[in-house]
């Protein structure tokens, strides 16, 4: 969706569900800054997070992963886009749709232009921060669908009552996914 102005970016973020719009709280407040270089890095952060903990929570809900390995081994994972898009499969068990993977290539675009110094237009990063918060609510429906958990919000309680299993087990599992395991 285009943006062509930080109106546009307010409306966008109040149209999204209200668990995304929570997730991305401080939003609305670096829209009206229009410092739209910080609002991006804000939202990739966030983004990233979001991707980090989808990885941890399946592990754990779907795969019964201990928690706490789990957590240490998913935290020093490097992972990079590609990556990311290789352990979604593996964890969850489908790859993501490309309509999305293509929506965050384009906002990607755009952070990596601005990240390496190159000339990004206002409008272009208010696109891409549009963009963001279509993929976070389309990107929390497939993974609800998936494990019922929506990355873009408030995660607590997702595991429910399932016994996890012992960590010399969650260790070869992990690694089995994709997981750097030392």
């Amino acid at each position: 969706m285009a943006a062509p102005s930080y109106k546009a970016v307010l409306a966008a973020h109040s149209a999204a569900p209200a668990k995304v719009q929570g997730y991305f709280g401080k939003l609305p407040r670096l829209v009206q800054t229009q410092d739209w270089d910080v609002a991006l890095a804000y939202m990739f952060i966030r983004l990233e997070r979001a991707h980090n903990m989808a990885l941890y929570c399946g592990a754990v809900k779907l795969h019964r992963a201990n928690c706490t390995l789990a957590r240490k081994i998913i935290n020093i994972h490097h992972l990079t886009r590609d990556g990311f898009l290789d352990l979604f499969g593996n964890v969850f068990g489908k790859n993501l749709p490309d309509a999305l993977v293509t929506k965050i290539r384009e906002a990607e675009k755009t952070r990596d232009r601005l990240v390496h110094g190159k000339h990004v237009t206002p409008a272009e990063m208010r696109n891409a921060i549009v963009d963001i918060l279509e993929y976070a609510a389309a990107f929390n429906e497939l993974v609800a669908a998936e494990a019922g958990i929506r990355p873009f919000s408030d995660l607590r309680g997702f595991k429910g009552r399932a016994t996890s299993l012992d960590q010399k087990t969650t260790r070869w599992l992990l690694k089995g996914l994709g997981f750097a395991v030392a």
